[in-house]
C-alpha cells in the first residue's frame, strides 16, 4: 500500500484557481468581495490582518523558498493550496512572479468608518488613474502615520494587483475609504475637524507659508489628483485652500507620488501621529 501522501496539486484548469484568476479583473472583485495579493511581501502582511486571507496558493519553488510563509498560514487556519508553475504564471501580473498568492477580504471601509474624531492625517486621492502611484501614495501615508486613505470617484481600485503591490502591503495596514467625490470626501473630513488642503502646483501659497503659520500642525487631510492633469477646478473649490511644493531646482515639477509624500511627511513632522 502506498503511503505517499504528498499534497494535490492544482492547476490553472481546477475550479478553484480560475475563481481566483476572475479576481484579477474589477467585475470579478465586485462579485465575490475578494482580491489577489501578489508576492511574499504583501502575503506576509495580508496575513498579518486578522482574519483576512481566504486561501493561498503557492507552486513548488514558493513552498520550498518561504516555508515559514506557508506555516504562518496554515497556523491561522488558512487554507494553503500546492499550484503548478503555469497556474502561478497565470495568477500573476508580474514578469517574473514569485509563486505565491493570497485570496484576501476587500480592505475598503465605508467613509464614516475611516474618518473618527482623532483623524489628524489623511489622504485624499481624486482621478489618481495610475494604479502604481496610487500604491505608492497608500505606502506613504501609511509610513507618514495617516490615520486613513480616501479614494474619490474615478481613482483607480485599491485592490487593483499593482495597486497591492506597489503598497507593499500598505493596504492591510491602513484604513481605506472610497467617496463619490471630492466634496463628499472634503465634507467627511471637515466634519471630524480636518482642514483640506489640496496639493497644487499652480497654488500661490507653498509649503513654507504652512509651516511657518503652523496650519500643518493642525489636523490635515490633502488632497492629491490625477498624474497629468493634477485637480480640476471642482476638487479645488472643495478644498480650504490650496499649497504648492516648492521647487528649488530647474525641473518642472515633481510627480505625484514625490509630492504626496513631501506633503504627507510635512504634516507628520510638524505634528508626528500617535499611531
Amino acid at each position: 500500500m502506498s503511503t505517499d501522501r504528498r499534497p494535490e496539486v492544482l492547476t490553472h484548469k481546477t475550479p478553484r484557481v480560475a475563481a481566483a484568476r476572475r479576481l484579477m479583473t474589477r467585475a470579478g472583485r465586485r462579485e465575490v468581495g475578494a482580491f489577489l495579493a501578489e508576492g511574499v511581501q504583501p502575503v506576509r502582511e495580508a496575513l498579518r490582518a486578522a482574519e483576512r486571507v481566504r486561501e493561498i496558493f503557492a507552486t513548488a519553488t514558493a513552498a520550498e523558498r518561504h516555508p515559514e510563509l506557508l506555516r504562518s498560514a496554515a497556523e491561522q487556519g488558512v487554507t494553503v493550496s500546492r499550484i503548478t508553475d503555469r497556474a502561478g504564471e497565470l495568477l500573476s501580473e508580474t514578469v517574473t512572479p514569485q509563486g505565491v498568492v493570497a485570496v484576501c477580504d476587500t480592505v475598503e471601509v465605508p467613509l464614516y468608518r475611516a474618518l473618527p474624531g482623532s483623524a489628524r492625517l489623511v489622504a485624499v486621492l481624486a482621478g489618481t488613474s495610475d494604479p502604481g502611484n496610487a500604491g505608492t501614495v497608500i505606502r506613504t501615508a501609511d509610513a507618514a502615520g495617516a490615520d486613513a486613505v480616501v479614494l474619490t470617484g474615478d481613482t483607480v481600485d485599491v485592490h487593483n494587483g499593482k495597486c497591492v503591490r506597489a503598497s507593499t502591503g500598505s493596504v492591510f495596514h491602513i484604513t481605506v475609504a472610497r467617496a463619490a467625490g471630492v466634496s463628499e470626501a472634503a465634507e467627511a473630513c471637515r466634519r471630524v475637524g480636518l482642514r483640506v488642503i489640496a496639493a497644487d502646483g499652480a497654488a500661490s501659497t507653498d509649503l513654507r507659508t504652512l509651516q511657518r503659520d503652523g496650519t500643518l500642525a493642525e489636523p490635515v487631510a490633502w488632497v492629491f489628483g490625477n498624474e497629468a492633469h493634477g485637480l480640476d477646478s471642482a476638487a479645488l473649490a472643495a478644498a480650504d485652500t490650496a499649497a504648492r511644493v516648492p521647487i528649488y531646482g530647474g525641473a518642472e515639477s515633481l510627480n505625484l507620488a514625490s509630492a504626496a509624500a513631501v506633503c504627507l511627511y510635512a504634516s507628520a513632522m510638524a505634528a508626528p501621529p500617535s499611531r
